[in-house]
């Protein structure tokens, strides 16, 4: 088998995506530099797309014209390859629930420590995020053309988007999505493990947004109320913080944000 037919029939039956070691196994009698010549050819003709280091992706029809493949073509084989747990997050995730506001340019992976060594990729279309942690229990999972992606909740969208702020546009950007997400938010019981996954100042902030900028009092009292059912937790970070160490976080409704720039008319 040439391996022009080993790619196509990759192709029809289902498996775009695959390894420069997934090719050197099925090609065991041929030394590895012809190969990553065909290969390279394939890239150069855009029959293939090198979506990371050692990794390829079959370009289908539809996306032939532009030699590209969106990242959820491929971004769950790729996390697979390199053995990392992921999630698609901050305006990518938001586009999933429909509040991006506009078609965010690059594609937003949250992974773990340590980075990913990326010297040798040309894929200028992912951007990484990394977090100690990833919190599954607050990811769902979105149907694709090849397979799936792990994407976060309304709530952890909205905590990312808050604490990520100064990568998507700042936090009046930050405050344009939430204003689009916030009819599926709903943090009544977030309190038990989705404030473990990010800082006090992050949730002050984002209650900030929602009460004060957005003026949704129901959310944003269900926000301040599960603050208070975590005070203990919060207390904490506040006094080991410069901000005010004589009170506690709860002392002063957002107290944190007070001093944020940041206006409603720049929504």
């Amino acid at each position: 088998m040439k391996l022009s037919e080993w790619i196509r029939h990759r192709e029809i039956t289902g498996k775009p995506c695959f390894s420069f070691s997934d090719v050197t196994a099925a090609f065991a009698d041929m030394s590895e530099q012809p190969l990553l010549n065909s290969l390279s050819r394939y890239v150069r003709s855009k029959r293939l797309a090198l979506v990371a280091r050692g990794f390829y992706c079959i370009i289908p029809p539809q996306y032939a014209l532009q030699g590209l493949v969106p990242p959820s073509y491929y971004v769950d084989q790729l996390m697979s390859y390199i053995g990392k747990l992921y999630y698609v997050g901050l305006l990518s995730a938001a586009a999933f629930w429909g509040a991006a506001h506009q078609r965010p340019q690059q594609f937003s992976i949250m992974t773990t420590y340590p980075r990913y060594s990326r010297s040798s990729d040309r894929n200028n279309m992912l951007i990484w995020f990394y977090r100690t942690e990833i919190p599954e229990k607050f990811l769902l999972t979105k149907n694709t053309e090849t397979s799936c992606v792990k994407y976060s909740n309304a709530e952890m969208t909205a905590i990312d988007l808050v604490q990520f702020e100064q990568h998507i546009g700042g936090l009046s950007r930050a405050a344009t999505v939430l204003s689009e997400l916030l009819e599926n938010m709903n943090f009544r019981g977030a309190h038990d493990t989705l404030f473990n996954f990010t800082t006090v100042a992050t949730v002050q902030r984002l209650g900030y947004i929602v009460d004060e900028i957005l003026e949704e009092r129901g959310q944003a009292d269900i926000i301040y109320n599960e603050l208070k059912l975590y005070s203990n937790h919060f207390r904490y970070c506040w006094l080991s913080t410069k901000h005010d160490k004589k009170k506690s976080a709860i002392s002063e409704k957002w107290k944190l944000y007070i001093n944020t720039e940041i206006e409603p008319d720049e929504i």
